[in-house]
């Protein structure tokens, strides 16, 4: 029994087979679009949570001091509240210390949402430059495809995920201990401190773990990174036949072009090949190549190539020219350089006038133009 296969099968996604060819600008370019770029959301996080416990570190004393305060003004404003109302407080009174109340929370916690809104921005910018785009917004229906979900849960980026968040619970635990391990001993008297002082030992505590954790945490950042531009470079890949697509699709079918050039290069040569009755004399080498010169004192003031051939097409300009009984001079060097230098239509440069009058003389004479 003959068992038919198909190795496409075995081939990675892409029409044309393997990805082996570089991402070309305008891939890169698409993929920009769409939002597709080597960026790391572990860059982001770590930085954030930096920025936050430095904030902490720097700003913990005035919170403190900031939520005393509003405890405390809360809580003795109440008794006037209730002497006003004999004994009862309205739910207006209520509502409104609570309101007050959380716009001042608000205000301590501002600065903390601000700096972490803007460290946010500036690792994306920096990771990918500033270029906005709504594509990743708008719904795609193929997500909800079960079938590619389910391909999605147990691929390679789902596997590194894995394990990213594996390495992360662990540094955390692992700093976490050390740390603790160090600066336990200290916490067995905290019965003994002052409210402000077990607000401070706790608040360094928490500050200094937090920026140990961040730094350890900005490692594995800086290896998700990695990852990411060298995952977004071999997704970026493309086969043979999409590098040929696409240059298909910008330059146009290298076949169409050539047709067109040559369907073009045939007028050329007919609206030529009408025009050389017209000419005074044809030059030769004899045999490869034949250009035909006219003289017009109305039209130029000096002689222009009427038409030019090589091989074949000197053969047709010779057949031509005896059809019309036009002179044919034999002049190697010179009928080289004119097919060299001088296009159809272009005037014969000053360089080459002495040889070419010369020619022209000697068919006026045998014409009796003279």
């Amino acid at each position: 029994m003959i068992l038919e296969y198909n190795l496409q099968f075995f081939a990675k996604d892409g029409p044309g087979g393997e990805k082996t060819e570089e991402p070309t600008s305008k891939k890169l370019s698409d993929a920009r679009k769409e939002g597709q770029v080597a960026k790391s959301k572990e860059i982001s996080n770590a930085f954030e949570l930096l920025a936050f416990f430095i904030m902490v570190y720097f700003w913990v004393e005035q919170m403190g001091t900031f939520f005393v305060g509003d405890m405390y003004d809360i809580y003795s404003r109440i008794p006037e509240y209730v002497k006003m109302y004999d004994g009862h407080i309205q739910e207006q009174t209520f509502s409104m210390l609570f309101t007050q109340s959380m716009l001042r929370i608000l205000m301590i916690v501002a600065p903390f949402l601000a700096v972490g809104v803007l460290v946010a921005f500036i690792a994306d910018v920096v990771q990918v430059k500033w270029k906005p785009t709504t594509k990743p917004l708008q719904p795609k229906f193929s997500k909800l495809n079960p079938i590619s979900g389910f391909k999605r849960f147990f691929s390679v980026n789902a596997l590194v995920e894995l394990l990213k968040s594996i390495l992360k619970i662990g540094v955390v635990g692992y700093v976490v201990y050390s740390y603790l391990k160090k600066h336990l001993p200290p916490l067995y008297q905290f019965y003994g401190l002052s409210l402000n002082q077990g607000i401070m030992t706790v608040g360094s505590l928490v500050v200094n773990l937090g920026i140990r954790i961040s730094l350890f945490y900005m490692i594995i950042a800086l290896l998700d990174w990695i990852y990411q531009k060298v995952k977004f470079k071999n997704d970026m890949k493309m086969t043979k036949q999409e590098v040929k697509e696409e240059f298909k699709n910008q330059e146009g079918d290298p076949q169409i072009k050539s047709k067109q050039r040559q369907r073009m290069q045939e007028a050329s040569r007919r609206r030529m090949m009408q025009q050389l009755p017209q000419a005074d004399v044809v030059i030769t080498n004899p045999t490869h190549y034949a250009v035909a010169i006219k003289y017009d004192q109305e039209l130029y003031d000096a002689p222009y190539v009427v038409a030019k051939g090589a091989d074949y097409l000197a053969q047709k300009i010779r057949e031509e020219a005896k059809e019309h009984h036009i002179e044919i001079v034999e002049n190697k060097p010179l009928a080289r350089m004119l097919y060299a230098n001088v296009d159809v239509g272009g005037v014969v440069p000053p360089e080459l006038y002495q040889a070419v009058a010369e020619v022209l003389a000697f068919v006026y004479h045998l014409q009796g133009r003279m």
